[in-house]
Order: structure tokens, then C-alpha cells, then sequence
């Protein structure tokens, strides 16, 4: 059985949803919380699964992209004014409704993709160690809704 750690962020962060039937095509809000779980078969040479301060390392400025944003379907009719009016504040998914399964998807490639390239400059970030996997990320809506996604 592998060794598994846990990592915990929290988000302010709006959607639209352009294909809901409900509700949920207006903009709206949720203070999200996002648990990465990583995983290794064998500890490294400090006994972890990875240090907690390289995932945080490795998400946080992403995560923050997010944060106070809100995250919309390119294909959504009014994307182009959202977009001109709130800047980069406005996050483009393509073609796709921006869903805590589809943001739970992209948060998890970040991560994955994050911990296996090399730091940038000696001491910008550690890398993940040799070994370790992001097994999934969770991303909660509401006190009663999370979406999860794992390869």
C-alpha cells in the first residue's frame, strides 16, 4: 500500500455555468477548498511522500489566478465582455463549462506537470522527489458538494 499525504488549499472563487438548465447559468460564487493527495510507494530520504512546502510551492500562484476570479466558458455568449470589462480576472476555459469536475481535471494536470519539471533557478522550487504521483484532487463547492478528479 502506498504512502499518501495531503495538501489543502482555500479559494474565493465565481463561475457561470452557460449550459445549466437552473440556476447555476447565472454568476455566482463559492469559497472553495481544493485537497490534493499525493502518493509514493516508497518514502524519500527525508521519509516523506514530499514535503508539503513543495506542493504549496508548486500551486499556490496558480490557485491564486483563481482566487477572487471568475472562471468562465470561452463559448459563452458574453465571454468577450467579461472578458474586455474584468481582465484577467475573467479565467477562459476552453469550450467547456468550468464545473468543480472540470476544475478539479485542470488543477490536477497544474500539479502534475508543476512537480515533474525541473526548478527553474537553483532555489526558485523544489521539484517533486522521484517516485511520488498525484493520485487526485478534490475540489469542494458547497458544505455538502465536491467534485473529484484521478487518472
Amino acid at each position: 500500500m502506498p504512502f499518501r499525504i495531503c495538501k489543502t488549499f482555500e479559494i474565493e472563487s465565481g463561475h457561470l455555468l452557460s449550459k445549466h438548465p437552473k440556476k447555476c447559468r447565472f454568476p455566482h460564487g463559492h469559497s472553495r477548498k481544493v485537497e490534493v493527495v499525493l502518493a509514493a510507494d516508497e518514502l524519500d530520504a527525508n521519509d516523506m511522500v514530499c514535503d508539503f512546502q513543495t506542493v504549496k510551492v508548486a500551486l499556490t500562484a496558480f490557485l491564486e489566478t483563481w482566487d477572487h476570479a471568475l472562471c468562465l466558458n470561452t463559448s459563452d455568449p458574453n465571454f468577450a465582455f467579461y472578458r474586455q470589462t474584468y481582465g484577467d480576472r475573467i479565467i477562459p476555459f476552453e469550450q467547456t463549462d468550468p464545473t468543480s469536475e472540470v476544475m478539479a481535471r485542470t488543477i490536477f494536470a497544474v500539479l502534475k506537470r508543476r512537480l515533474a519539471e525541473p526548478a527553474e533557478s537553483p532555489g526558485a522550487r523544489a521539484t517533486g522527489p522521484s517516485g511520488v504521483r498525484v493520485e487526485r484532487v478534490r475540489v469542494t463547492e458547497t458544505s455538502t458538494s465536491w467534485a473529484e478528479y484521478s487518472e
